[in-house]
């Protein structure tokens, strides 16, 4: 193994310290656990150590649920799944979260449009597919 003398910060040091005396090794083995996780080659043994990393949580009940209330947490009045996902979880939404729906609703209409225009689903991308056969070729002429 290779010595080296290498120049850092002093909050570096400081805080290289503190890790190693968290984990009871060395400063060297830090700096060579560092370079290991850096290197893009290196062993992805993270994912192990992470693996059930919640396994012990008992403060967040159903695990599963947890995930599906906090996904659920970030739905807005204008997303399609609005409505289903209200009546799954009526505590995450308020009156002002309704009245936006509704004006959302009322703009679509004004509109021409109703709820998901402009996503892409299944069937809207088998429509799409459908007609690229049918499209006219491109009408530019070539440049001279």
């Amino acid at each position: 193994m290779t010595r080296i003398l290498a120049d850092l910060p002093d909050d570096d040091i400081r805080w290289m310290d503190r890790i190693a005396k968290e984990q009871g090794k060395s400063r060297a083995a830090i700096l060579r656990e560092a370079v290991v996780a850096f290197r893009a080659d290196g062993p992805q043994d993270w994912i192990d150590r992470g693996f059930g990393a919640w396994k012990s949580r008992d403060d967040i009940g159903d695990s599963v649920e947890w995930q599906r209330r906090e996904r659920a947490s970030w739905t807005r009045p204008w997303d399609v799944d609005y409505e289903e996902v209200r009546a799954e979880f009526p505590d995450l939404f308020d009156e002002e979260d309704d009245r936006e729906h509704e004006l959302h609703l009322a703009w679509l209409a004004q509109n021409g449009m109703s709820q998901g225009d402009g996503y892409a689903t299944p069937e809207t991308l088998t429509e799409r597919r459908a007609g690229e056969g049918s499209k006219p070729k491109s009408t530019k002429r070539a440049k001279a």
